[in-house]
């Protein structure tokens, strides 16, 4: 059992959803972006994601596209991004974390060294947007085999005949991007979100975490009411942002901003049900 089956498990017995919150590895600063993320389970997160920096992040909306340039410019690389996990978890065994972004560093990293050293270093799953299920030799079938879950994306757009290629070799949950298009791009809508989670549940028995489009504690609660959690990235990272110097330094609220939203939002994914 990972930490991500085991923290799903624990959190249905609580019949509560979880908040998933998303910060990008090096976003101001590695230090900074360390206490923000040592943080994140004492504030209510349930499990992190963590953006690996990547100059082309397609999937990604503006707030985080220019996270992840913040980050790349104050020096953040894949093997940083690693240590990050590896200093988060010499204090903290329980939380999961999954590591989220593209293929290319990861190729070039080296897909059995990469595995490897994430696995040591504490990850407990990936969910790399840009890699399709006709893909899975490249990284998804050696992620589980070195008992890292690989977590896909479901959308919108995709279709009963496209589902179960989707759902073969997921595992840890299933993450349905409940607006079509980029991150922060568009409000996430519950009743609207509702029909894609129930037909999720018909296909398959993992936890359904719905994302993009979350930026409140009431739209939080109001997905965590439908889904098994609920994914904040785009407000996190904007308050990281909004807390910066002009220059891109951080300042004495970098770190308390971000954490005070998610605690707001921790507050709102507790009180759904």
């Amino acid at each position: 059992m990972t930490r991500i089956t085991a923290r799903f498990a624990e959190l249905k017995a609580q019949n509560r959803a979880a908040l998933v919150t998303f910060v990008t590895a090096g976003d101001p600063d590695a230090e900074t972006s360390f206490k923000i993320l040592e943080s994140l389970p004492k504030a209510g997160a349930d499990l992190i994601e963590i953006g690996m920096p990547f100059t082309d992040p397609m999937a990604d909306g503006p707030a985080i596209q220019a996270a992840g340039l913040r980050a790349l410019a104050a020096g953040m690389t894949l093997p940083k991004t690693l240590d990050l996990v590896r200093r988060f978890r010499a204090g903290d065994q329980a939380t999961p974390v999954v590591l989220m972004g593209y293929y290319n560093p990861i190729y070039s990293y080296g897909v059995e060294r990469f595995l490897a050293d994430a696995k040591a270093a504490g990850v407990d799953g990936l969910i790399v947007v840009d890699l399709p299920p006709e893909e899975d030799a490249e990284l998804c079938l050696p992620a589980l085999a070195a008992g890292i879950d690989f977590i896909r994306l479901a959308t919108p757009t995709t279709d009963d005949a496209r589902l179960p290629a989707v759902l073969k070799n997921t595992s840890g949950f299933i993450y349905y991007v409940s607006v079509t298009g980029i991150t922060g791009a568009a409000a996430a809508n519950a009743a609207a979100v509702q029909p894609a989670v129930d037909r999720l549940r018909r296909h398959t028995d993992l936890p359904v975490a719905v994302g993009f489009g979350i930026r409140t504690p009431e739209a939080a609660a109001a997905i965590a009411r439908i889904a098994d959690a609920a994914v904040v990235g785009t407000a996190i990272v904007e308050e990281i942002r909004h807390s910066l110097h002009a220059d891109g330094r951080p300042t004495v609220a970098t770190v308390e901003s971000p954490l005070a939203l998610v605690r707001r939002l921790a507050e709102g994914v507790r009180g759904a049900r």
